[in-house]
């Protein structure tokens, strides 16, 4: 059986280096540690977890939390893509994903409760519900936590300059000459919905364009049958919009349906930007351009704060925000 003294022999440094490496401590060099990691996995070593949780109180596992109305949870294309960037990070770094079960409500089971009970050396919330008691407990524990699609909280943070992105589809509507420009947004009891109304609002008023009523509409928790209605009412009215700006590419689908529906070709007749740039964005007649989140980096960036608290077993609170960028497909039309 290959012990870690062998494999401190192959890569010639001491034992306990091994087992600093191992354990992600930080002071030992990148270098080191790639040299230590090639020899275990040349020699098929394999420390065994449960030795390893005894000496250093580490179960090398993460939970996963989700938590919003709809309870979409990972069937949405964005937060698969994001928790999937997540997990390819955190088992690079060793750690395997605990997902908590929606069932630990009706057995009067906090999800804190649970991930303590099962000894989570971190937690990660995805998709969140600022509001839910539950995660207001784990955001005031001392757990290591990190948050995607929040911000202004006790726990570090991960998300998309959501901002910037309503107000780069403004500009892009506006480069292409419309001045009829409406918004079905995110609820606003969201935080991404709050800040891409906060971006479209922006851009309607560095261009000084009008904002006439009916033109913001509230296209609730991002699903596809939610756009579709809001379309709707957008397409009721008597001065109807040349474009709008839709707060997520599953409502954008919805919402171009709805014009389909009415007899409206996109992009002659009106013109379509989503969020989020889902694989699917890619396959609709016509493509819909769409302002991208960056699922690889949202991921990445979400699984180095997290495994940088679990290595020093402290929380901290830092917040990292991902660019966005606008992909310009076939769902928007030059008017000028």
């Amino acid at each position: 059986m290959i012990t870690i003294y062998d494999v401190a022999k192959k890569a010639g440094v001491s034992s306990t280096t091994v087992s600093k490496a191992l354990n992600n401590y930080p002071d030992v060099s990148e270098k080191t540690r790639k040299a230590i990691l090639d020899a275990a996995e040349e020699m098929g070593y394999m420390p065994n977890s449960h030795a390893q949780s005894l000496s250093t109180k580490k179960t090398w596992s993460i939970g996963v939390m989700f938590t919003e109305d709809n309870e979409v949870g990972m069937m949405h294309p964005f937060f698969n893509a994001v928790i999937e960037s997540f997990r390819k990070h955190a088992e690079q770094e060793g750690y395997d994903l605990i997902f908590a079960s929606r069932n630990l409500r009706n057995r009067n089971i906090s999800y804190l409760e649970h991930f303590l009970y099962r000894g989570v050396d971190g937690v990660i919330i995805i998709c969140s519900d600022q509001k839910d008691p539950y995660v207001v407990e784990i955001l005031n524990s001392k757990i290591p936590l990190v948050v995607i699609d929040m911000k202004g909280i006790n726990s570090s943070t991960v998300f998309s300059d959501n901002e910037a992105g309503g107000e780069l589809a403004v500009d892009h509507f506006y480069s292409l000459g419309h001045r009829k420009i409406a918004h079905i947004a995110g609820s606003s009891d969201s935080f991404a919905g709050r800040a891409r109304i906060t971006g479209f609002m922006n851009g309607i008023k560095k261009h000084n364009l009008p904002l006439p009523d009916g033109y913001l509409v509230d296209g609730g928790m991002f699903s596809i049958i939610e756009g579709q209605h809001a379309m709707e009412k957008l397409l009721d009215l008597e001065d109807r919009p040349t474009a709008v700006f839709v707060a997520g590419d599953q409502m954008a689908i919805g919402a171009m349906e709805a014009v389909r529906n009415k007899g409206l070709k996109i992009p002659e007749d009106i013109s379509i930007i989503g969020f989020d740039d889902i694989e699917m964005a890619k396959y609709v007649t016509p493509g819909l351009t769409t302002i991208k989140q960056d699922t690889e980096a949202l991921g990445k960036q979400a699984g180095q704060l997290l495994v940088s608290q679990m290595v020093q077993k402290k929380k901290k609170i830092k917040s990292e925000i991902v660019p966005v960028t606008l992909v310009d497909r076939n769902s928007c039309q030059r008017l000028i």
